[in-house]
């Protein structure tokens, strides 16, 4: 599969060449991205003939030096104006997570169009950090397993009191390095009550994950209580792309 690559911060090779290609890309099935809005659902592929300006990722510094490299997954909503209005990681390491959400939230695309004029719309963009080293032999057999045992997870430090018949939705959460909700995708494929389930878990605190002395971003899995009536309300905003339980922090080689 054809990603958009990048070499310790720099783009590997020509977008146009980087860009026009990938037309296997892996898509779950449409009613899984489909809401109420009825958004356009577009492939990598033609969404990407349609990007107009590229931030390119920084390849953060904590984890070069942790030999972590590999894919991170997005799924991202592109308004009539061409910005990228919400942006949610679907899998890749947190460290590589963190900027590929900066990045990508300030691309620029031109708007799909439909016979009534612009249409915002979504797709799946597949960005891969590569690291290049002349000597291969000195990296680490299992890097990211090296690196997880080294790190202290978040901590939730304050949330909000369970409201009365409150039913839980499961979240993961990007906590960033200042303790932020940097993003938040659901655990299991139900979207009632996800817009208010992630208002309510962006007012938490969160102690940052550590590694060593140094704040580090990284995933926590919480249970956000929602208040039934508001979860009937809100049948479905931006789903992302649900993660079952079983898929706990995806990580790529």
């Amino acid at each position: 599969m054809a990603r958009i690559a990048f070499h310790q911060g720099f783009l590997l090779a020509p977008l146009a060449l980087l860009l026009g290609l990938a037309p296997n890309v892996r898509l779950v099935a449409a009613e899984t991205l489909t809401d109420a809005q009825d958004l356009t659902v577009l492939t990598e592929k033609k969404a990407t003939k349609l990007l107009v300006k590229q931030q390119v990722p920084e390849y953060p510094a904590v984890a070069r030096v942790n030999f972590i490299q590999g894919d991170v997954r997005v799924i991202a909503t592109v308004d009539e104006a061409g910005t990228v209005s919400e942006v949610h990681v679907v899998s890749g390491h947190p460290f590589l997570a963190l900027a590929a959400l900066k990045a990508v939230g300030k691309w620029l695309f031109l708007p799909a169009h439909k016979r009534q004029g612009p249409r915002e719309f979504r797709t799946y963009l597949d960005i891969r950090f590569a690291l290049r080293s002349n000597r291969i032999e000195e990296m680490p057999p299992e890097p990211e397993r090296d690196l997880k045992r080294q790190i202290r997870p978040p901590v939730l430090l304050e949330r909000l009191s369970h409201p009365f018949h409150a039913i839980s939705i499961p979240l993961r959460v990007l906590v960033g390095p200042k303790g932020e909700v940097v993003d938040s995708v659901p655990l299991e494929a139900a979207i009632a009550g996800l817009a208010e389930a992630r208002r309510i878990v962006d007012r938490w605190k969160f102690q940052p994950a550590r590694w060593g002395a140094l704040a580090v971003p990284w995933y926590l899995d919480v249970d956000v209580p929602v208040e039934r009536w508001s979860a009937a309300r809100t049948p479905g905003d931006s789903p992302g792309q649900f993660l079952p339980r079983s898929s706990r922090l995806t990580q790529h080689p």
